[in-house]
């Protein structure tokens, strides 16, 4: 199928999101996220198109649950900056090196995202062919997603003498005795393996150039606020990134599926027309939405409203293979509908009458 000229692709996510709406940038832990959700072209269509989720969730009526309070962000700054104080002397120390005296330290300052992004990856040429120790701050990296640019920023990459590249994650969260939360270092170790991945474009066209599979996790000290490492391997998570960004949808062809006159333009488009707009494009609602997208609210009670089984988890979904409602689950149980000769309805059908032979049981010895 031939690809729809980028232009042309710009212009038309910029009337979905409305030409007076200011592009909502697509970071790692989103996209983290929609690559552990690869099926739901709802998500990939509004974060190609740079939809703000959280105030289109808030528009619908169902606002999103997600987001960090401000003190935890403030905290979270103050932390950074203590470990990329002094030129990144903390940093660098917990990485083996003998200080800051030395490590070349790249201005990336460019204009807008494109100029970030070029900036980033010279820098990167620069310190590879140098051949010493260099830190880049807040570097600007690129990456497609399903045909439509996406531009994250890591904490800050370093790059050793020997020209390997290292992603560096700065979490606010404690490492206490020496191990943090496991479910926060998961999280954070997905939205590392996407910056990874988007440094191997990179370093793909750049000699003597490799990227560690293993991250630097940087965190406060048990209940101080010193800063401490952790390496973390992310070769799960990048291949799992990986396959899964593979999987999406491209946006253009989910963007040419939309009826006519379909806009997610908050300033023009009323709640009713905002709702009808959203539900055009097909959803893949899991209960693990909840803890990654805004929207996930609105389409639990899209999903509840239709009765579909997505609503009680992907397992679940996956056992019940061609019954796709809970009524038709409940209608198979009772030997109403279904085919006798669906595992999963005679599964269900068994589980019926175990279940009425337990309670006439009971009903017998009380």
């Amino acid at each position: 199928m031939p690809q729809v000229p980028p232009g042309v692709l710009r212009r038309r996510l910029a009337e979905l999101r409305g030409p007076a709406a200011v592009p909502h940038p697509l970071d790692a832990r989103a996209l983290a996220a929609l690559a552990a959700n690869p099926g739901c072209r709802r998500r990939a269509l509004l974060d190609g198109a740079g939809v703000d989720k959280a105030a289109l969730a808030t528009a619908l009526g169902s606002p999103a649950g997600l987001g960090q309070s401000q003190f935890a962000f403030m905290r979270g700054n103050a932390f950074e900056a203590k470990v990329k104080a002094d030129g990144g002397a903390e940093l660098l120390r917990l990485l083996g090196a003998d200080g800051p005296e030395g490590v070349w330290v790249p201005d990336l300052a460019a204009a807008g995202p494109e100029g970030r992004a070029a900036r980033t990856a010279l820098a990167l040429r620069e310190a590879t062919a140098g051949g010493g120790w260099a830190l880049l701050d807040h570097p600007l990296l690129a990456l497609e997603v399903a045909g439509s640019p996406a531009y994250l920023e890591p904490d800050a990459v370093v790059v050793r003498p020997d020209g390997r590249w290292a992603v560096v994650e700065i979490k606010s969260f404690p490492m206490i005795d020496g191990s943090a939360d496991a479910a926060k270092v998961g999280a954070a170790a997905r939205q590392a393996a996407v910056y990874v991945l988007a440094l191997e474009r990179v370093a793909a066209v750049t000699d003597g150039a490799a990227v560690d599979h293993s991250v630097l996790l940087v965190c406060p000290r048990d209940f101080s606020n010193e800063p401490t490492g952790s390496v973390v391997d992310v070769r799960k998570q990048l291949s799992v990134t990986r396959r899964q960004l593979a999987r999406l949808t491209r946006v253009e062809d989910i963007a040419a599926a939309l009826p006519e006159g379909v806009s997610f333009d908050m300033s023009t488009c009323s709640a009713e027309q905002l709702a009808d707009a959203v539900d055009a494009v097909p959803h893949a609602y899991a209960p693990e939405c909840l803890a990654a997208c805004e929207l996930a609210f609105h389409c639990r009670g899209r999903a509840r409203a239709a009765g579909a089984v997505e609503a009680l988890g992907r397992s679940v979904r996956g056992e019940l293979g061609g019954l796709t409602t809970v009524g038709g689950v409940l209608a198979a149980a009772r030997g109403d509908g279904g085919d006798p000769r669906d595992p999963a309805v005679a599964a269900l059908r068994r589980a019926a009458a175990l279940r009425a032979e337990a309670l006439e049981g009971a009903g017998t010895c009380r």
